[in-house]
């Protein structure tokens, strides 16, 4: 099950679960759109694989399985590509 993590870990943008901005890679890594578009070139500066729209849980489904609360942001400089 996704998380839906609530902020780009790039720029720190909330992205809440409806976000038609947010995008993610296979491992779940969560950037904005701009970011994802204009910083990274749809590549995850963290593993490599590619970004791509994160899909939307309808709100009825929110209720039994809510989107993560947890804020992440990457560890080096946005901008500073480093495939793991």
């Amino acid at each position: 099950m996704l998380e839906l993590r609530p902020n780009c870990e790039c720029c720190d943008r909330d992205l809440p679960p409806q976000s038609t901005e947010a995008r993610i890679c296979t491992y779940e890594c969560t950037f904005c759109a701009t970011c994802a578009e204009t910083v990274f070139a749809g590549i995850c500066p963290n593993c490599g694989g590619n970004l791509v729209p994160r899909p939307i849980r309808p709100e009825s489904k929110l209720l039994k399985d809510p989107a993560s609360t947890k804020r992440q942001l990457r560890s080096e400089p946005c901008g500073a590509r480093g495939a793991a």
